[in-house]
């Protein structure tokens, strides 16, 4: 039996920005704050780290700082779909150059591709890099959907070993047609144990770039048997993801990090902030909370 590329909590980590660019200290900090606080993967230039805004030299090295500042501890998931197929193929094969462990691929937005357009497009992305790869089913962002005999047919290319999926009712279908041939992720942090009822390995999480260790206790303690443990921890976490997604990802949770001290910067245009009603809403939703975990990550660190 193949080995999943992890089993856990993936954090789909933000890209702190700065005047110049990206904030590549703080994006260290970042990454030694998860290695130290149980995520066991991380996933760079996703949605939640703004990929659709960033030139591609910086995308890269992005990829590049965090593969080099998590130094094989953990894997290393590049996010570099696009919806220029030759353009996804170029970022594949260059994120494979950089280190990465795996490729994360969504579907192509805004074009509206037939199934047989989706199929030929992640056919020349598993040609473009060895590495293994995870489909991006999130039909609410792109307007498209991976039809589950299409998700069966791209298994057939080795290297296509796993799926992100953000609709939660078609994978009993996935997993009736594809069996164990493809590993799930949930792509939504408020469902991840009705995920892991249906045989994810884990959770790729936007909550788990503030609350990481309570994300992957909540995944491993229903892989290891404790589901009324994984209950508890979800519906405990609830009133937090639906704060962290009362506007559009990933504001609510750059100004989460922002209002516990990170000073991470703010969303790239057209991202905007939040309104100070919704602001106050979410600090007053993270107040029921702990953590201080942060709190000693960020001691000795000049803001």
């Amino acid at each position: 039996m193949k080995k999943p590329i992890f089993q856990g909590s993936g954090v789909a980590i933000v890209t702190p920005f700065c005047e110049g660019g990206v904030d590549s200290a703080k994006l260290r900090r970042l990454v030694d704050f998860h290695l130290s606080n149980e995520t066991d993967a991380i996933i760079v230039c996703g949605t939640t780290g703004e990929a659709s805004t960033m030139p591609d030299a910086e995308h890269l090295e992005t990829i590049r700082i965090v593969v080099e500042q998590v130094n094989g501890k953990i894997p290393v998931i590049a996010g570099t779909g696009s919806n220029d197929t030759a353009h996804g193929a170029v970022l594949s094969k260059e994120a494979t150059a950089r280190g990465a462990d795996a490729l994360l691929i969504v579907t192509p937005y805004y074009n509206k591709a037939s199934q047989e357009g989706l199929f030929r497009h992640f056919e020349v992305m598993s040609k473009a890099s060895d590495l293994p790869i995870v489909l991006y089913n999130v039909p609410s962002r792109t307007n498209i959907n991976i039809d589950p005999k299409t998700i069966c047919r791209l298994v057939d290319f080795s290297n296509i070993v796993a799926i992100k999926e953000c609709n939660l009712m078609q994978v009993p279908e996935v997993r009736n047609l594809c069996g164990d041939r493809i590993d799930l992720y949930s792509g939504e942090d408020g469902v991840v144990v009705p995920m892991l009822s249906l045989g994810a390995k884990g959770v790729i999480s936007v909550a788990a770039n503030i609350l990481p260790a309570q994300m992957s206790r909540m995944v491993h303690s229903y892989l290891n048997g404790d589901v009324n443990t994984s209950r508890d921890i979800q519906i405990s976490l609830t009133p937090l993801i639906k704060a962290l997604f009362s506007d559009v990802n990933p504001i609510p949770v750059k100004e989460a990090l922002n209002i516990l001290g990170w000073d991470i910067g703010n969303c790239r245009l057209p991202l905007c902030d939040m309104s100070v009603e919704k602001q106050r809403h979410l600090a007053s939703i993270m107040a029921e909370y702990d953590f201080g975990a942060h709190a000693s990550a960020l001691s000795g660190v000049t803001q």
